[in-house]
């Protein structure tokens, strides 16, 4: 793990960018479909995606990292990092299951697991079909 200061103010820039983009798109999705739930699933899915399409960036043929240290440390660990929004997914299931709506709160771990995982699976499918990756 790369802990320099350069490494460090990587993931910081990163963060901080992902933290605004990730306020910028829950409240938009959040005000059109009335609930914070769908703009906190919106950044999820999206984040997946975008984190996929870097990993499909930074692998190179063979399966050896391509991208260089600092710029993981910038996209990954900090503007994924600080985008998706893990903690709030989670509180906000929890609050459904407090407040007795069972079915709604199991259909947002349902469509966060699946959606999530297939958004990463396609970005990452994506770079390489559209032949950015040799």
């Amino acid at each position: 793990m790369n802990t320099s200061l350069f490494g460090l103010a990587c993931v910081g820039l990163g963060g901080g960018a992902g933290a605004v983009f990730r306020h910028f798109v829950s409240s938009a999705v959040a005000r059109k479909f009335g609930h914070g739930t769908f703009g906190t699933l919106a950044v999820n899915i999206t984040g997946c995606l975008l984190i996929g399409m870097i990993a499909g960036f930074s692998v190179a043929p063979g399966d050896t990292a391509a991208m260089p240290t600092p710029w993981w440390l910038l996209l990954v660990v900090g503007l994924c990092g600080g985008y998706t929004t893990v903690s709030s997914f989670s509180l906000q299931t929890l609050t459904l299951v407090r407040e007795g709506h069972g079915g709604p709160a199991l259909l947002n771990i349902g469509a966060s697991l699946v959606l999530c995982l297939s958004a990463a699976a396609i970005g990452f499918a994506l770079v390489h079909s559209l032949g950015v990756i040799q």
